[in-house]
């Protein structure tokens, strides 16, 4: 299967979840808007979202899948077997131990780490500890959901992994539409979605849990041992889950911060899952199939193939992102009026929203490099590098965050956030060049410059065409209006821009359909041929 039929089963699925979130956070924003329930069910939903980041997407793609591919190509199925189900054993010990603390901790917690702004607030701060307490076993169940995502993403099954945050997605709908129908208050409304979450979670998983059983793989719990095995993870998951935290590393940095203003919490949120859409589906798809990809390739001594893989990704991610960064840059209060302006979200949060929003795709590029560029390290079992690197942003993030904030509110802490990505990136991109595992072409360097100018064309014709379409996108226009030129607004851009790049040679289809397309070289591993 070729890397971009890869993408695309991942990147689809992902969008597929991503659309579903849009119309989750709408009904949300009817509901709640950005008040204090808002803030406080986004408090609190996102320390255990930061502890599945951390120490499960991030640690167990950077840490689990090499290790997990080399014990296919050394011991089969059967030694992959063992060793999953040692990691199992010891996962699911320290994951229950974790919660149990945690939950213990919550007050201390909320009061230190998620919202120390809303200690002033007795009601609010109240509500976030117990909404936390129900939603923090999420993590537990994610943690051992991202371990299962893992397998199947190391086996070639790629579509049951992204599916499964379709769940959450449509678990919270509905936990809102019975909210909305029952007239329910915002507080009794927080309550629904936390239940939601913890429901989600159990169901997430047990879904991934079919689909490993499915791809011919049955594991068991072990009794937790300490094996050469699980040491070699855990010492390659602890700088792994910081690095593949970044992002969420600087957003709860930037929540403490904004919670000592009200309702800068929920609009962070809200401009955030805008710009999560292209992350998602682009960044996502990249990491979570270039990963075992590069790893396959490196382990059977590959390393050209490994490079073409490395620029191949770094190509498609810009092909995406850059045209997305414009969009959101130019019709960011359009987009934001469309999907959310109604019920308790008014106009003068529409502005706010928008403002963040804007700065937050002037980053986009940089979050979706990281994901690409990762994989360059994790894939050679270096997880301190990038950790390294990933401490110095937070440094930056950290002390722009305070500089800012005072300043600009949401958008200085939307700035900081991506002035720290994007330093990232460019770290991690020096870092692979100069250690020889990134051979640079001219030709990729050439493409994105030509890339970089569709995309400005692209942004002055969108200006030009948002004016045109100003009525129609005002607060007063009935919603199936806006939806429209919404729609024509993004086809035009779309249209624009495609033609513009493959004129210039930004692109060219033959050429991207020859590089993406991989022979597979020896013997291929057994579950192979049972990829999707």
């Amino acid at each position: 299967m070729s890397l971009v039929k890869k993408f695309a089963t991942v990147g689809g699925a992902t969008l597929g979840s991503r659309v579903l979130g849009f119309a989750r956070e709408t009904l949300m924003a009817a509901a709640l808007g950005t008040g204090p329930m808002a803030d406080a069910f986004y408090a609190a939903f996102r320390f255990p979202n930061l502890f599945r980041r951390l120490f499960a997407e991030g640690a167990f793609n950077a840490a689990f899948v090499p290790l997990f591919a080399k014990e296919i190509e050394a011991g089969g199925i059967d030694g992959a077997k063992r060793f999953s189900e040692e990691v199992f054993g010891v996962l699911f010990t320290v994951l229950l131990m974790l919660t149990i603390a945690m939950e213990l901790l919550m007050p201390l917690i909320v009061a230190w780490i998620i919202a120390p702004g809303f200690v002033g607030d007795a009601e609010k701060f109240d509500v976030t500890v117990k909404l936390a307490v129900v939603m923090f076993p999420y993590l537990m169940c994610m943690s051992l959901t991202a371990m299962l995502s893992g397998m199947l993403n190391s086996l070639h099954h790629y579509f049951a992994a992204a599916v499964a945050p379709v769940f959450l997605n449509v678990v919270l709908i509905g936990a809102l539409g019975y909210g909305l129908w029952q007239g329910a208050s915002p507080l009794e409304t927080a309550w629904y979605l936390s239940w939601g979450v913890l429901a989600a979670g159990l169901l997430q998983m047990a879904v991934l849990y079919a689909g490993v059983r499915h791809a011919g793989m049955k594991i068991g719990f072990r009794r937790p041992r300490m094996t050469p095995n699980v040491k070699r993870l855990l010492w390659l998951a602890l700088p792994a889950a910081v690095t593949g935290g970044i992002t969420q590393i600087n957003q709860i940095i930037g929540q403490m911060i904004a919670s000592t203003k009200d309702g800068a919490i929920a609009a962070l949120q809200y401009a955030d899952r805008v710009y999560q859409l292209p992350l998602g589906v682009v960044g996502i798809a990249v990491g979570v199939v270039l990963l075992p990809e590069l790893a396959r390739a490196l382990k059977g001594g590959q390393e050209r193939e490994a490079g073409n893989l490395q620029n191949r990704s770094m190509e498609f991610v810009l092909f995406l992102t850059l045209p997305a960064a414009g969009a959101l840059w130019v019709i960011s209060d359009e987009i934001v009026r469309v999907l959310y302006e109604r019920g308790a979200f008014s106009p003068e949060t529409t502005s706010v929203v928008a403002g963040t929003l804007a700065i937050y795709g002037l980053g986009l590029p940089g979050f979706v490099m990281i994901k690409a560029l990762n994989p360059g390290f994790f894939a050679r079992e270096d997880t301190k590098t990038p950790m390294r690197i990933t401490l110095l942003s937070v440094v930056v993030n950290c002390i722009l965050a305070v500089s800012l904030f005072p300043l600009f509110h949401e958008r200085g802490i939307a700035t900081a956030e991506a002035v720290s990505g994007w330093l990232t990136a460019l770290l991690l991109f020096v870092t692979l060049v100069r250690r020889g595992h990134w051979p640079l072409e001219k030709a990729l360097l050439w493409r994105v410059a030509r890339l970089l100018a569709a995309t400005v064309i692209m942004a002055v014709a969108l200006d030009y065409a948002s004016g045109y379409f100003a009525d129609r996108l005002a607060s007063t226009a009935p919603l199936y209006e806006q939806l429209v030129a919404l729609g024509l607004l993004i086809a035009l851009a779309m249209l624009v821009y495609f033609s513009v790049a493959f004129l210039i040679g930004g692109a060219d289809l033959g050429m991207i359909r020859r590089n993406l397309k991989r022979k597979r070289k020896g013997k291929a591993a057994p579950s192979e041929e049972s990829a999707e």
